[in-house]
């Protein structure tokens, strides 16, 4: 494992991950320290197995909220703490192993590179994958990238990314959204109207069967739902923000994308 900046901290939020949370924590320590857990009120036993297993290891901390608050908050929840602990900058790990842990020491160093711009992973899916969650967010994908005038997001849902602290703190604490699956798309966007470079890295994703561990708490109807209501708000926000987002395009003052 090389030197590594202590700007930089990966940060993993969990609920009800089971076995699958120790083995992404322990695949995560082979490329980078710290890591740092949120545990979104788990009930399954997982936060003291993750206790147990990392208990001599003091890169590992671990950090309980008391009941379950959504994604998006228990990011919150981690970057609050971090940035208390002089860290600038995080990349956001899904806790069920789908992401790639080989490739954190590439999104940071491109993050180093680039430390106003957002490291966003364009995922690539293979057969195993369920047809209705690849589809599904295309819908997703096309708004944010219309919202933003294909400022070059890629995927809006994808979690594994590198975020600069501060903007994306101060975009939270001003809303009281964002706090559940709706985080990812929506911070993305909004980090784009205030004039962050995205930069794409594609990333393997690897989907497990619920017999490998694989777990998943995205409730279709309920999540859908809040999907839906904040694409509407993003929409007629979008709607009024669009002479000057024309503007900035026009006027090259609109930061351009890239691909790596």
């Amino acid at each position: 494992m090389t030197q590594q900046p202590a700007s930089h901290l990966l940060l993993i939020p969990s609920y009800n991950t089971g076995a699958k949370l120790v083995e992404t924590v322990r695949d995560a320590r082979r490329y980078w320290q710290p890591v740092w857990v949120v545990i979104d009120g788990s009930t399954d036993g997982s936060a003291q197995t993750l206790l147990v297993a990392t208990a001599e290891d003091a890169q590992v901390r671990i950090l309980v909220l008391p009941y379950n608050q959504g994604k998006g908050a228990a990011v919150l929840h981690g970057l609050r703490e971090a940035a208390a602990a002089g860290f600038s900058h995080v990349l956001t790990m899904d806790a069920d192993g789908q992401h790639p842990a080989a490739l954190i020491p590439e999104f940071i160093a491109m993050s180093r590179a680039n430390p106003d711009a957002v490291i966003f992973g364009q995922p690539i899916f293979d057969a195993r994958a369920p047809a209705v969650r690849v589809y599904g967010r295309k819908l997703s994908n096309g708004l944010a990238n219309l919202q933003t005038l294909w400022r070059g997001i890629g995927d809006s849902l994808f979690g594994f990314r590198v975020y600069p602290i501060a903007p994306v703190r101060d975009i939270m604490e001003r809303r009281r959204g964002m706090r559940h699956f709706d985080f990812e798309p929506e911070v993305a966007v909004r980090l784009c109207w205030r004039g962050l470079r995205p930069i794409r890295m594609p990333a393997p994703v690897r989907y497990f069967s619920a017999g490998e561990g694989g777990v998943s708490h995205f409730n279709y109807l309920r999540d859908n739902a809040r999907l839906i209501w904040m694409n509407l708000r993003l929409l007629v926000e979008f709607v009024f923000r669009l002479p000057l987002l024309l503007a900035g395009k026009a006027t090259g003052r609109a930061l351009k994308s890239s691909l790596r």
